[in-house]
């Protein structure tokens, strides 16, 4: 089977083993704060995280005059809080000087340069830019993070040495247009129910017929 049709079947098999499942917040803003949440934690630690921090503060003029410690208190849940809460008030006030406090404009950029920009803010790399860009902006691009990063290479869609970029490049390639957004989402959850990390759960992959490793 060629790639492309392998990667529609493994899409189409997840999405009838997982619910459908929506970003917290559609707030181009909020979407970034927590995705810095998010960095080497778990999701219910930054879903707890997030929603303390929300409950106190939901722009970035807010965070960015807010109290350090107050934001490390809130945060604490997320792990890392010091670096994090430093690197929100870094980006708060950054998107306040550039922007006026709200990035819709560069969200409304072609995808290239939207893209370049949002990577030129502090804190944000391409995992985060590109979660943006898709569920904030509804651009038609594939966020990778370390489960994408990780499944991607175990179903041999991409090489093991294969850089971020290289990941991404390769899997939006195979994704059919319009579902780059549903395929980061499955992807996710397979990789936290099934293709974990440590003591991946083969025997019960719904897609180990299409994993090269698995189902020759």
């Amino acid at each position: 089977m060629d790639d492309d049709k392998r990667m529609v079947a493994i899409l189409d098999r997840l999405r009838s083993e997982f619910k459908p499942w929506r970003r917290y917040t559609d707030n181009p803003f909020l979407m970034l704060a927590g995705t810095v949440l998010s960095q080497n934690t778990n999701w219910r630690n930054t879903k707890t995280a997030y929603e303390r921090l929300t409950s106190e503060f939901k722009t970035p003029r807010q965070i960015a005059r807010a109290d350090e410690h107050e934001i490390q208190k809130l945060i604490k849940p997320a792990g890392l809080h010091r670096i994090k809460s430093k690197r929100l008030k870094e980006l708060s006030q950054v998107i306040c000087e550039r922007y006026g406090g709200n990035i819709g404009k560069v969200l409304k950029k072609p995808l290239a340069a939207a893209r370049q920009e949002l990577l030129l803010l502090p804190g944000i790399g391409y995992k985060t830019a590109d979660v943006v860009l898709a569920f904030s902006a509804g651009r038609d691009v594939l966020p990778v993070d370390t489960h994408v990063f990780k499944i991607s290479k175990r179903l041999g869609f991409a090489a093991p040495k294969d850089n971020h970029e290289k990941v991404r490049i390769k899997l939006e390639a195979l994704v059919p247009v319009g579902r780059r957004g549903e395929a980061h989402m499955l992807l996710i959850q397979h990789g936290r129910r099934y293709c974990r990390a440590i003591k991946p759960l083969c025997a019960e992959c719904p897609v180990s017929k299409y994993c090269p490793k698995i189902g020759v």
